[in-house]
C-alpha cells in the first residue's frame, strides 16, 4: 500500500475559504421531509427558505474528559448554533467507556449518534460491519456525497484514508480519528540521561554493545555522585505509548512493531516471532537483564510506577527510559527533564530499524449515525463532521474555540514543520487557570494530517514546556526512515467478514503467546538453547500459518 501524501491543498482549505465552509448550510438538493412537517432535509430551513426557529434535537453518546463538560463547553454551543442544533449528550467518563457504550447498543435504547474519543474507546471494524448489517449504523455515503465536500475531497485526495474508512461492500459506515501524529508515528523511542553521560565522559552510543557498556557505566560508576548503588540504568512499563522496552532493543536484530510482531517483504506477510533474529535480539535483551542492566519492574509496573522511578524524590536514579516522549517518566517542568534526551535507533549486524504505526491511525470509528437520527439529524451531523474536516474546524473542536485557545500567527512565528507555512498559534495555559472548556479535546479528533499538525506555532527552545511538541519533533526525525522499506498496513485492511471471529481469537493468542514467551527467555524461565524450536510448535499449534494466511488474503483483495 502507497504511504500517505499530504498537500494542504489538496485536503485542507485555505484559511480564507475556511469561515465559508464553516457554514456550509446551503443545502444541495430539497426534499420533503418524512414527517411531513413542512421542513426541508436542511437542518433547520423552512421549505419556504425562511430559518426555522426550532434546532434539530440530537441524542448523542459521548465519552466526557476530564476538565471538559459537554452541557456548557463553548465549541458545543458554536456547533449548535452553527448547525441548528440542540444537543443532548449522554456524556460518560473514560472508564468502563467500552462496556457502556455496548451495553447501549444490545439494550436497543442506542442515540441518534456516538461521538467517541478514539485512543480511550471507538467502533472497531468488526462492530462496524455487524452493526452496518443490522441496520443499526446508518451508511454515510450518501451524505457524503450530497452534503459534506471536504470529507469526500479527503478522501478522494487520500487514498489511505478512503481504504480505513470504507468496509469490503463499498458502504463507509463510521469516521475515524486519522490523526498524523509525528511523533506518535515513532513510538517506541529510548530516552537517555545525557547529564550522566557527561558526567562519565561517556559518547552517545551507537550499537547494542555499546549501549550495554553505557548501561554498565550507568550502574556501577556511581553517575549520580551520592556514593549509593542506587542507579537504575534502564527501565519502562507494561503499557502503551512506546513504554515496553523489548522492541527498541530487539530492533537491531529484527523488526518489531509492538503490536501483532509482522514483517512484510515482497508483498508477503510473515511472522518476525518464528525469525532467526527474534531469537539473536531476545539474546541480547537477555544478557542485559542478566547483568542487571533492566529494571525487573519494567516487565510488570504501570505507568505510574515507571514515573516514580523517573521522578525519584532524593536523587536522579534512571539512566534511560523508553516512551514515546520522556514526560511520561519525569515531569516537563522539574530540572530533570533536560537530562533526558532521544537516543537514535542503534545500529544492528544488518538492521538499525525504529518501530513505526502510521502516527497512532488505528482501524475503526469514533464517528457513527443510528438509524435512530431522523433525517434532518443525519444531515445536520454529517454537516457537523464536515466542518472537523477543515482546519478551523479541527482546531476548533479538538482543541478549543479560536480567540480563547488559539489565535492567527503573529510576524516572525515559525510553525512546527520546516518550510510550512504557521496557521495556527496555540494560546498557552497559565498556572493555576480555570479549565477554558473550550473544545471537544479528544472527542473532536477527526482529521488531522502531518501537514496540518506541522503548521502548528512552535517556539524554539525545546526544553520550555511550551514549545514540548518542537523537543518530540527534533527527536523524531532521529527515527524517521529507520522503519523498514515495507510495512504491513494491517491498520488499514478489512478482513472477511466470515472471518472476523475467527482471525481476533488467533490474533489475541498468538500476541498473548509471543509476549508470555518472550518474557520467559529474557528472565531465564526458558533456555533460548533448549527451548526455541518447542516455542516454534507451539505457535505453529495456535494456528499461525491460518492466521497469517486470513491476513495476507486480505491484503491481496485491497490491492
Amino acid at each position: 500500500m502507497k504511504k500517505a501524501s499530504w498537500s494542504l491543498v489538496a485536503i485542507l482549505l485555505t484559511l480564507s475559504l475556511l469561515l465559508a465552509a464553516c457554514s456550509s448550510g446551503t443545502p444541495n438538493k430539497e426534499k420533503e421531509s418524512s414527517s411531513g412537517t413542512g421542513t426541508n432535509t436542511e437542518s433547520g430551513t423552512k421549505t419556504d427558505g425562511e430559518p426555522s426557529s426550532d434546532p434539530v434535537e440530537i441524542s448523542v453518546f459521548a465519552v466526557q474528559d476530564q476538565n471538559m463538560e459537554l452541557a456548557t463547553n463553548k465549541f458545543t454551543k458554536f456547533a449548535e448554533e452553527q448547525f441548528n442544533i440542540r444537543f443532548k449528550f449522554e456524556a460518560i467518563p473514560s472508564d468502563g467507556a467500552q462496556e457502556k457504550r455496548q451495553i447501549s447498543l444490545a439494550s436497543g435504547d442506542y442515540p441518534d449518534a456516538y461521538i467517541l474519543t478514539h485512543y480511550i474507546d471507538q467502533f472497531s471494524q468488526a462492530d462496524l460491519l455487524k452493526y452496518g448489517q443490522q441496520g443499526v449504523i446508518v451508511p454515510l455515503n450518501d451524505l457524503i456525497d450530497q452534503y459534506a465536500p471536504n470529507i469526500k475531497a479527503a478522501m478522494e485526495s487520500n487514498e489511505d484514508l478512503r481504504t480505513l474508512n470504507t468496509a469490503p461492500n463499498g458502504n463507509i459506515y463510521g469516521l475515524g480519528a486519522y490523526t498524523q501524529c509525528f511523533h506518535c508515528s515513532y513510538p517506541n523511542k529510548m530516552w537517555i540521561n545525557t547529564t550522566w553521560l557527561e558526567e562519565l565522559g561517556l559518547d552517545m552510543p551507537t550499537t547494542p554493545e555499546e549501549f550495554k557498556n553505557v548501561l554498565l557505566a550507568f550502574k556501577n560508576d556511581d553517575p549520580n555522585r551520592n556514593g549509593l548503588k542506587d542507579e537504575v540504568p534502564l527501565s519502562g512499563s507494561i503499557e502503551e505509548f512506546g513504554v515496553r522496552v523489548l522492541p527498541f532493543l530487539m530492533n537491531p536484530f529484527v523488526y518489531n512493531d509492538d503490536r501483532n510482531y509482522l514483517n512484510f517483504a515482497d508483498g508477503k506477510v510473515e511472522s518476525a516471532a518464528i525469525k532467526e533474529g527474534w531469537k539473536e535480539g531476545l539474546a541480547y535483551v537477555k544478557s542485559l537483564y542478566d547483568e542487571g542492566l533492566i529494571d525487573p519492574g519494567a516487565f510488570t509496573q504501570n505507568a505510574e510506577a515507571f514515573k516514580k522511578i523517573g521522578q525519584n524524590a532524593d536523587h536522579v536514579i534512571l539512566g534511560a527510559g523508553v516512551g514515546m516522549h520522556p514526560a511520561i517518566f519525569v515531569e516537563l517542568d522539574s530540572d530533570r527533564s533536560a537530562d533526558f534526551n532521544p537516543l537514535p535507533p542503534l545500529k544492528g549486524p544488518e538492521h538499525s530499524y525504529a518501530t513505526h504505526d502510521n502516527g497512532g491511525v488505528s482501524p475503526g470509528a469514533k464517528f457513527v449515525i443510528t438509524n435512530k437520527a431522523s433525517e434532518e439529524a443525519q444531515i445536520a451531523l454529517i454537516k457537523l463532521a464536515d466542518y472537523m474536516y477543515t482546519a478551523e474546524g479541527q482546531t476548533n473542536g479538538a482543541n478549543g474555540m479560536k480567540g480563547i485557545d488559539w489565535e492567527d500567527p503573529a510576524p516572525g512565528d515559525k510553525a512546527l514543520g520546516e518550510g510550512v507555512t504557521p496557521m495556527v498559534k496555540p494560546i498557552p495555559t497559565k498556572s493555576g487557570e480555570t479549565p477554558r472548556n473550550a473544545g471537544w479535546s479528544g472527542m473532536g479528533h477527526f482529521y488531522m494530517p502531518k501537514d496540518y499538525r506541522d503548521s502548528w506555532v512552535q517556539g524554539t527552545e525545546i526544553y520550555d514546556p511550551a514549545n514540548y511538541e518542537r523537543r518530540l519533533y527534533q527527536a523524531t526525525l532521529l527515527y524517521e526512515g529507520h522503519e523498514p522499506a515495507e510495512l504491513f498496513p494491517i491498520w488499514s485492511l478489512w478482513v472477511n467478514p466470515d472471518t472476523v471471529d475467527e482471525i481476533s481469537m488467533l490474533q489475541s493468542n498468538i500476541r498473548s503467546y509471543i509476549e508470555q514467551n518472550a518474557l520467559q527467555f529474557v528472565t531465564g524461565n526458558k533456555s533460548l538453547d533448549k527451548d526455541w524450536d518447542s516455542y516454534v510448535k507451539g505457535l505453529e499449534n495456535l494456528k499461525l500459518g491460518r492466521y497469517l494466511e486470513i491476513l495476507q488474503t486480505a491484503y491481496d483483495a485491497s490491492n
